[in-house]
């Protein structure tokens, strides 16, 4: 009885495409370091991190400030000052969805500082 001359291929395919697979879970991994190296040689500072983290933390103010936070609901936050926004997201506004002690006052310098960079 013959070898089926079609399983080898079989096996190669199937290897082929598992390795593919597993190639493109590594690439999904490093998309971060990787875009990073392309913008800026792979090199963050400080500033960036907090914008980062900022820009993280106000995806909980969209809803009532809109996509671009110039207003919706609430009122538009470009141009504020920052200490009066971690004053509002720290102490809050009575009579308003803004309740005490929404953020910590970390993420609320972050968050204050992140919105001060906006146009």
């Amino acid at each position: 009885m013959k070898n089926n001359p079609v399983v080898p291929y079989i096996l190669i395919l199937a290897f082929g495409i598992g390795l593919i697979f597993f190639m493109s879970l590594q690439g999904a991994d490093n998309k971060k370091e990787i875009a990073a190296e392309h913008e800026g040689g792979g090199e963050t500072t400080e500033t960036t991190d907090a914008n980062a983290d900022g820009a993280a933390l106000v995806q909980s103010c969209i809803g009532c400030h809109g996509n671009d936070l110039s207003g919706s609901m609430g009122p538009n936050l470009h141009g504020l000052d920052e200490a009066h926004i971690v004053e509002v997201l720290t102490k809050g506004i009575e009579g308003t969805p803004m309740q005490p002690n929404m953020k910590t006052e970390e993420e609320a310098k972050a968050i204050a500082e992140y919105i001060s960079t906006l146009e």
